[in-house]
């Protein structure tokens, strides 16, 4: 009796040991960018991190450095939660780009992946389009325009993509919720320029992107839950 007694409470400690790590595993934050140096990333197609830098605890693009690129992780993920920061020199543009597919067959994050935009909404020139400024699903569904900080201020950004349901929150504010793939969606996308991009969205795990876009722009507090 005693060794039976025995059996079922290492069993059950077994059993809650097991439930335990799954519980921990599955909502553990883990850090894509260490504040101080690049390492987890690489610019698209290449080796290193091309014209990012390291300075002040953010990743930052250098504009005068050649061989501009956007930066993805190394690793590809497909369910999460991703949390950053971003800022934006005045009249700059950017985004945060998800699902990429890297392949030299594709020459950029956009052909295949899905983009937040990060944008100055007040004097960037790709403002004049709703579905074009800070936080929206870019050229596809809008989010409000007042959501976004002034260019210099850091923006908070939490992304969520859980089985196709694509959900965005910026500064706290939910700005962006559809599901790829719905009715809703097809009809974005039927409107929308990448209508004809044979690859765009179809991979359901790729890369995280910041892109390259001619200004100025920090990322920091990247970090990711996977679901």
């Amino acid at each position: 009796m005693k060794n039976t007694s025995k059996l079922l409470v290492i069993a059950a400690a077994m059993i809650g040991l097991s439930s335990g790590s799954f519980a921990q595993s599955s909502t553990e934050w883990q850090k894509l960018f260490d504040g101080k140096t690049t390492q987890g990333w690489h610019a698209y197609l290449k080796q290193d991190a091309g014209p990012w830098r390291v300075v002040n605890g953010a990743l930052q693009l250098d504009t005068q450095a050649p061989n501009q690129a956007d930066l993805v992780t190394n690793d590809e993920y497909e369910n999460y939660e991703l949390s950053l920061d971003w800022k934006i020199a005045p009249g700059g543009n950017s985004g945060i780009i998800l699902g990429v597919h890297e392949s030299p067959e594709l020459g950029a994050t956009y052909l295949s992946g899905i983009e937040m935009q990060v944008l100055d909404n007040k004097d960037a020139s790709d403002n004049k389009k709703e579905n074009h400024l800070a936080g929206s699903l870019y050229d596809l569904k809008a989010a409000p325009g007042d959501a976004a900080k002034p260019a210099g201020q850091w923006n908070h950004v939490v992304i969520r993509k859980d089985h196709d349901q694509l959900t965005f929150w910026l500064n706290k504010n939910k700005v962006i919720d559809v599901k790829i793939g719905s009715a809703e969606w097809n009809e974005l996308l039927a409107n929308s320029k990448f209508k004809s991009w044979k690859s765009f969205a179809q991979y359901p795990k790729g890369h995280i992107a910041l892109q390259a876009h001619g200004a100025v722009v920090d990322y920091k507090n990247i970090r990711i839950k996977q679901l």
